[in-house]
């Protein structure tokens, strides 16, 4: 069930591939060990102009911002070890350093979170 709500701040002029999403949404389901059809990404772009930080330029910082949903959070160990993964992996695919790839993992979905009009439940 992973979704993966990623947002990327593009660099003046930048467009991103075409497959990006599809790409993202593969190379995850790998760090997660899914099956087909179980990795959804939602990819965004903000433009440059709509990104700022306290303090500091960003004319050449663009970072990215993942929000990862899972149906029940993995262990400590585990998260650990998949944030790692995923930074890496959707670094290089949004041609990023590893630095501007920030993850953040929501509360878990079970009992919150319904497909298709049914609430998915705990058993």
């Amino acid at each position: 069930m992973p979704i993966l709500n990623i947002e990327i701040v593009l660099r003046p002029g930048e467009a991103l591939p075409a497959e990006l999403a599809k790409t993202l949404a593969e190379r995850a389901a790998q760090v997660f060990g899914a099956a087909p059809g179980t990795v959804w990404v939602k990819l965004k772009t903000i433009d440059a102009d709509n990104y700022a930080e306290n303090g500091i330029g960003t004319e050449t910082y663009h970072p990215v911002f993942v929000a990862v949903l899972k149906a029940k959070l993995p262990t400590p160990e585990q998260m650990q070890e998949e944030v790692t993964a995923l930074t890496v992996t959707i670094a290089e695919a949004c041609d990023r350093p590893t630095e501007i790839v920030h993850v953040l993992y929501e509360p878990a979905g079970v009992g919150r979170i319904a497909f298709g009009g049914r609430l998915r439940g705990s058993g």
